[in-house]
């Protein structure tokens, strides 16, 4: 069944043709870690997805976890870390949060911790000469702002120069199941709206100049793909009205706030190492 997501895994499930692709899994603790490589254009078109490194974390459902721990986020963790090179990082989230569903990005990015601002003496006087210089944006709506957003990034990069930009993003995936229980990262960029049918401009290595890393949690499925899952069939009688539709779960504000948590603190510990969890908590 074919449907509209933003998962890589997704897509590979669905490829019959994988030359170019390399794909490995891992446990870490609950988490179930899957990592595939896109090696070749070739293989980005079968996959419907640009090249890059694609991992995706498999983990127990956001809304059941009332707290979250620095042994949960290992695994998401020490993959940002791996990604990121060093030198100032710009963080920015994406999305709107007038709509839940896709207010993901905006709260995440409200949890974290921004250091570019700190002058080197006062770092080095309160004991944190060792923190990583943090920027951080939440680039709102084309509709709310009149600017689209790969612009808003691109004006920010030329001036603070990062050494790379993550980007917080909610995801579409197309099964529910997934729902509040998956995340991927990608360093492939991003087109903002895509997983819901109004794909914006491209903010990827190509456009910015520096590397970019995309996090994301799928937060939604279109009705058409619901539908056809429920019901076991791909041939729906009036399934043109299904298209204009997307399902969140009854949960999604919940699910938001646990996943911004999550995704919060794993972004924190992986762009400041020398500083443990309850200590980034504090400096918030």
């Amino acid at each position: 069944m074919q449907g509209r997501t933003d998962l890589a895994l997704e897509c590979l499930n669905d490829t019959a043709v994988t030359d170019g692709i390399d794909s490995k899994n891992y446990k870490k603790g609950d988490v179930l870690v899957t990592v595939i490589n896109v090696k070749s254009e070739n293989a980005a078109k079968n996959l419907g997805k640009p090249r890059g490194k694609y991992i995706t974390f498999e983990v127990p459902e956001f809304t059941n976890s009332a707290r979250v721990t620095e042994e949960d986020i290992e695994a998401v963790k020490s993959e940002i870390e791996n990604l990121l090179p060093s030198g100032t990082i710009l963080v920015a989230g994406l999305g709107n949060t007038d709509i839940t569903p896709d207010a993901l990005g905006p709260k995440t990015a409200a949890k974290i911790l921004a250091t570019r601002h700190i002058p080197n003496d006062i770092k080095q006087s309160i004991g944190l000469q060792t923190v990583r210089s943090v920027a951080v944006i939440a680039t709102g709506v084309l509709g709310k702002t009149g600017i689209e957003t790969a612009e808003l990034i691109l004006s920010a990069t030329k001036q603070i120069n990062p050494a790379a930009v993550v980007l917080i993003d909610a995801l579409a995936s197309r099964s529910v199941k997934r729902l509040g229980r998956t995340i991927q990262i990608s360093d492939s960029g991003i087109s903002p709206g895509s997983g819901v049918g109004n794909s914006r401009k491209e903010i990827s290595k190509k456009t910015l100049g520096v590397p970019v890393i995309s996090i994301g949690v799928p937060t939604v499925v279109d009705a058409k793909t619901l539908a056809s899952d429920v019901f076991s069939t791909d041939n729906l009688n009036g399934s043109d009205e299904f298209e204009q539709m997307i399902v969140t779960p009854k949960e999604i504000d919940l699910l938001i706030d646990r996943a911004s948590e999550y995704l919060s603190l794993s972004i924190n510990c992986a762009l400041q190492p020398t500083l443990s969890a309850d200590e980034i908590t504090y400096l918030l």
